[in-house]
């Protein structure tokens, strides 16, 4: 029997491999995940049944969990779901699969965990052809909250509304998307990527104090080293995103996102530079 709606094509699994109707109640209605978005995720592609930076991905869902206080199943633990919702998909060569965990029932007890997949979205795959962004101050300074390990940034927790906001007020004036600026003028990331910029045959992106550490941006570097290109983490200011030779937002969907616009303001990337890292990156279809 189908588990799956043909409107939303989402395929769900309980860590045991258990394939459940995306329409059936996995939380209870006091779940902490919903009461106060208190729980961690993550989120990569599959490209023909085939994740990507799973063990990556896995790792970081522990060090988040570990920042909350929140013990999660060992990384081994969420294969039967994982490889159940790889199985069952048929929507097409890209899937984009979450894990999630949220703290559970609010008197206690053990994390609501399961796995989703589901379709990539248009925007992802057409960001990959270039998107335009705001720089928006985001009100802390980078270092000062990376020491302040209650504040959680770093943390791919449940708690994502400010982000998504941050995206709907990109769309309402006519941009894709953020890129995060500190209180002292220095960039920091997108809500739900990493800034990468080339200049010449070198590939520079921010400090991870204050941001997430993103893992396509990781392997960019990595990959890039491994072709001969110099890599360097360092700061970055505004006026180095409009005059670099290739500007880009690396996430685990769309993968590598061009940038075409700054505060409505057109630029350039070197095309070459982009078709190389594209290829680097494994970007579907480059």
């Amino acid at each position: 029997m189908s588990v799956t709606t043909p409107q939303t094509f989402k395929i769900v699994a309980r860590l045991d491999g258990v394939l459940v109707p995306p329409s059936l109640g996995l939380l209870r209605p006091d779940d902490l995940g919903v009461l106060r978005g208190d729980g961690v995720f993550e989120t990569t592609l599959a490209v023909n049944g085939s994740p990507r930076d799973l063990d990556e991905h896995l790792a970081r869902m522990q060090v988040s969990a570990r920042m909350m206080d929140l013990a999660l199943p060992a990384p081994e633990v969420w294969q039967p779901a994982i490889q159940a919702v790889l199985a069952a998909w048929t929507g097409g060569p890209e899937m984009v699969l979450r894990l999630i965990a949220t703290r559970g029932p609010e008197e206690g007890g053990e994390p609501t965990c399961y796995v989703i997949g589901s379709a990539l979205g248009e925007s992802a795959t057409a960001g990959r052809n270039g998107i335009s962004v705001l720089l928006l101050d985001r009100g802390f300074h980078g270092v000062d909250v990376a020491a302040k390990p209650w504040l959680l940034v770093g943390a791919k927790s449940l708690s994502y509304a400010m982000n998504m906001a941050a995206g709907r007020y990109a769309r309402s004036h006519g941009a894709d998307d953020v890129i995060f600026i500190d209180t002292d003028g220095s960039v920091l990331e997108g809500p739900t990527s990493t800034v990468v910029l080339a200049r010449g045959r070198s590939l520079v992106t921010p400090p991870r104090e204050g941001i997430l550490d993103g893992i396509t941006a990781r392997r960019l570097l990595r990959v890039a080293e491994a072709a001969g290109w110099s890599t360097a983490v360092q700061p970055v200011t505004a006026d180095e995103l409009h005059s670099a030779e290739a500007l880009f937002l690396t996430s685990s969907t769309r993968i590598l996102a061009p940038i075409v616009a700054i505060d409505g303001t057109a630029r350039d990337n070197d095309p070459a530079v982009t078709a190389e890292l594209a290829r680097l990156l494994q970007v579907p279809g480059a």
